[in-house]
């Protein structure tokens, strides 16, 4: 008896730990290039949101978000590591299935791309020195301020007629505001928090915010399949409690929309 318990609790935990990969069928339904798989653009470089952990591993929000949605779709998770300024192109030539870098809810983009139900809430925030002449976005004209490229965060430090200094990504940024080569930049204001933590920088964020914005999951028209599996797993993680319990270790609070923006139909 005892031989048999061992062996149905080894089977259960070796279940637990195994993929359960979709069929070829469910693959076709799901639009997804490869049956079985699910391939996600992440920059793998914007923490928190996408990083390496201290083994080397990808780890951040969207990365323990985007492993349980796979998980939850029976398919398995295959990151595809991006640069930012590449990741559009990249999902129009069909180069990976959606792409789950932390990417603004536009209008603009909106109409390139889908994106799933916003699965974020945050908002552009500017980090500066502890003693700074900006106090607010008001403040932003004349100054030199930093912003990942092609992010709405070069537009706004743009609009707000700052001399808009672009980086590849955003702890590059961070790194020569600190060095005082710039007067400050702007950013996510989770990720802002995230990096002052962490690099343990004499830096702050300002107190207003400059954009209140959600983010979302990107995918190329013509998958609406795909996206409604995505979105439906979404929804059930933050219904059962899996949502706040995977990204609160890492921020520190639930930063899921109250009132998500909600998937377009797709023509």
């Amino acid at each position: 008896m005892k031989i048999k318990h061992f062996l149905s609790i080894a089977t259960v935990l070796a279940a637990m730990s195994t993929p359960f990969f979709a069929n070829a069928a469910d693959s076709e339904k799901l639009e997804l290039l490869t049956p079985g798989k699910l391939s996600v653009a992440t920059e793998g470089t914007d923490p928190p949101f996408s990083m390496r952990s201290a083994n080397g591993q990808l780890d951040g929000l969207e990365i323990r978000v985007m492993k349980e949605v796979a998980r939850r779709l029976h398919l398995e998770y295959s990151p595809v590591i991006t640069k930012w300024d590449s990741i559009l192109v990249g999902l129009q030539a069909n180069q990976f299935d959606m792409s789950s870098a932390a990417m603004d809810i536009t209008p603009a983009r909106q109409k390139a791309i889908v994106f799933s139900d916003g699965w974020i809430e945050s908002g552009g925030r500017i980090i500066i020195p502890m003693k700074s002449e900006i106090k607010s976005a008001q403040d932003l004209k004349g100054k030199r301020i930093g912003a990942q490229v092609s992010s709405t965060y070069a537009q706004l430090a743009t609009d707000h007629g700052a001399t808009l200094k672009n980086y590849i990504d955003v702890t590059a940024a961070v790194q020569d505001l600190a060095n005082g080569n710039i007067d400050g930049v702007i950013n996510d204001s989770i990720g802002n928090a995230y990096l002052i933590k962490d690099m343990h920088l004499p830096l702050q964020q300002t107190p207003d915010y400059v954009s209140v914005i959600q983010k979302g999951f990107a995918f190329k028209k013509g998958k609406p399949n795909l996206v409604a599996a995505v979105n439906k797993a979404l929804a059930d993680m933050k219904a059962d409690g899996t949502y706040a319990k995977l990204v609160t270790p890492i921020v520190g609070f639930d930063p899921a929309p109250k009132d998500p923006v909600r998937t377009l139909p797709q023509p």
